[in-house]
């Protein structure tokens, strides 16, 4: 059995400060949206205080959290791997990291062909829309 390819993972770097949010903050969620406001930041929320819309999808989970992202940037980012980071200062006016002084950032990788297969061959290459949060 071949292992699927995660669409996103983070560092050790962003693990650790999602723990220290989880523990500030309980339950959490990420958003993906490559919006105007905060650019393209992933936005770090407590779990089920930012709407999922019927269009946003569940990449997967880091450090425990779910992780969705709007279905147009899925669009844009489907053939690579999300990395979330960890960098110095200020986040997302809406997001929990920024009174933290560091702020969690999206970089990517373009998935390598054999990858891409594996995704192809077990979801067709997309991943399902998702309308509401799975069970914490």
């Amino acid at each position: 059995m071949t292992e699927q390819p995660l669409r996103v993972t983070a560092t050790d770097s962003a693990r650790a400060l999602i723990a220290t949010l989880r523990a500030k903050h309980g339950n959490l969620m990420f958003h993906q949206s490559g919006g105007c406001c905060d650019g393209s930041a992933p936005m770090c929320y407590p779990q089920g205080e930012f709407i999922i819309g019927d269009y946003d999808r569940l990449l997967g989970h880091i450090g425990g959290v779910p992780f969705y992202i709007s279905g147009p940037q899925f669009e844009y980012w489907k053939h690579t791997q999300l990395i979330i980071d960890v960098v110095a200062g200020r986040g997302g006016m809406f997001s929990l990291d920024g009174p933290e002084g560091l702020r969690f950032l999206t970089r990517s990788r373009l998935f390598t062909e054999t990858e891409w297969a594996k995704l192809a061959a077990i979801d067709n290459g997309t991943t399902p829309l998702v309308k509401a949060l799975p069970p914490s």
